[in-house]
């Protein structure tokens, strides 16, 4: 078997373990980077990737006055149709009186429950292992303590402001940080709020800026220098940050260009090593991937973390439905087995609160990860990557874990398990994490079974999914 290492080089490293090809997916020999991704050079990115690439699984939040209404972040600004852009109250049909009625939210923005020890407890119990905030959002609310705008929550006309924990970015990063994690913050490049994106004298018409810049060129200036300015504050006054995560794709060049790659330097000043994901931006700023709400279909050979929605809203909705712990942990399995991370979301409510179902499944998944954690920390995919409804992970020493995922809410550990023969030949025993050592039957058509134990059956160790460890012969 082949063990592949998707740390950011030029040339996929492939750890050999014993001979096998490892083309699984349809590829033969050395995997090569992905023609549209570049990867960093700076051995300190390196570094912060291979660290990131090790930890698997994180808490991204979207959180801000928009939640007092249970709507979509930030969008039903935009003048945009979608079907899930609805706008609420009375001035649907009104642009600007949508955008003072959106505005005004911070007046009552208040969220005295806020405690992101809890959060950061929570999380921590769940088995996660960094954070992703979002700092301001594309309705240029500002989550932190920005100089450059009082559209924030630490502004006069916010209720919280007053409150000890109202710069939220820095308390929830310091709770995160208590916790071991490492930090990411969240940035919309756009931003509806400021006149220097959409600027008062020109009509709306999209999510973009709405007029010129290379007929307004003082504009695009003001907004650059407001926008660099705030990563600044980020990067100098919120203690170490590890990700820079920024969101509005459409601020690119040619026409709406903030010099990324300026940013991006000025920011490692500040933070060395700094994991830049400008999303969607292909080129040397988005450090890593990120497929939205989507499990990619293969084994992707490059850096990357799907970023999902626990229940169905990125931002907090009223009885919002949530995906079922199997469901997540089929998700998580099967993002690991095929090279990336799952950064799950949670929407805080307008009081400051997670929905009580959120906390129900961070513990039913820490759960599961007390048991099976050692095949999904610092792993990498393995050949066949998956096989049925069993997905492949594996150490650098060699050692391989076979995670069979139940199928169906009823599902349970079956009386025989068959795992690919060239994984099971290079093992000298194989282990059912959480109850012990297996026997293994005889190989055939390529397949080697194992027999579970009818007490492991009747009382297996995990619920949703079972991991299978092979431990190489030294």
């Amino acid at each position: 078997m082949k063990w592949i290492n998707v740390v950011v080089i030029a040339i996929l490293s492939v750890w050999s373990a014993g001979g096998a090809t490892a083309d699984g997916a349809g590829q033969s020999g050395a995997y090569r980077m992905s023609a549209d991704y570049t990867p960093p050079t700076d051995p300190l990115v390196l570094a912060k990737l291979a660290q990131w690439q090790d930890l698997k699984f994180g808490l991204l939040m979207h959180w801000g006055t928009y939640s007092q209404w249970g709507i979509v972040e930030s969008w039903t600004l935009c003048p945009e149709k979608h079907p899930w852009n609805r706008r609420p109250g009375p001035f649907a049909d009104d642009d600007l009186a949508y955008k003072k009625s959106y505005e005004n939210l911070i007046t009552t923005f208040n969220p005295t429950m806020f405690d992101p020890a809890k959060w950061a407890a929570a999380a921590k119990e769940a088995g996660m292992r960094y954070v992703v905030f979002t700092t301001k959002h594309h309705d240029g609310f500002c989550m932190f303590d920005t100089a450059q705008t009082d559209y924030k929550i630490t502004g006069p006309a916010c209720p919280f402001h007053t409150s000890p924990k109202a710069n939220v970015t820095k308390e929830i990063f310091n709770a995160f940080r208590a916790q071991g994690f490492i930090t990411g913050a969240y940035f919309s490049k756009a931003d509806w709020h400021t006149p220097y994106y959409w600027s008062p004298d020109f009509p709306l018409r999209d999510r973009n800026n709405n007029y010129d810049t290379a007929q307004h060129p003082e504009l695009w200036s003001k907004f650059k220098d407001f926008t660099w300015k705030q990563i600044e504050e980020l990067m100098t006054d919120y203690g170490p940050v590890d990700i820079l995560w920024l969101d509005g794709g459409q601020v690119r060049p040619p026409k709406q260009d903030i010099d990324m790659s300026g940013m991006a330097a000025m920011a490692r000043t500040h933070q060395p090593g700094l994991i830049v994901v400008d999303r969607s931006v292909k080129g040397v700023n988005e450090n890593y991937r990120t497929p939205e709400n989507e499990v990619p279909g293969k084994m992707l050979p490059y850096p990357w973390e799907t970023c999902m929605t626990m229940a169905t809203s990125w931002s907090y909705k009223t009885n919002d439905t949530y995906k079922s712990t199997r469901a997540l942990i089929g998700h998580l399995c099967r993002i690991v087995a095929r090279g990336g991370n799952l950064l799950l979301n949670i929407g805080p409510g307008p009081d400051g609160e997670f929905d009580p179902v959120a906390y129900q499944r961070l513990q039913e998944l820490g759960a599961w990860m007390r048991v099976n954690s050692e095949a999904i920390y610092e792993t990498r995919p393995v050949a066949p990557y998956e096989r049925g409804d069993c997905a492949f992970t594996g150490k650098r020493d060699g050692t391989v874990y076979a995670i069979l995922l139940a199928q169906g809410e009823r599902g349970a550990l079956p009386e025989f398990v068959a795992l690919p023969a060239e994984l099971t030949a290079q093992a000298s025993q194989i282990t059912l994490l959480g109850y012990g050592q297996l026997k293994t039957g005889g190989t055939q058509a390529g397949q080697t079974l194992i027999a579970i134990p009818a007490d492991a059956r009747s009382r297996p160790p995990c619920a949703h999914a079972w991991t299978f460890k092979l431990t190489p012969r030294r």
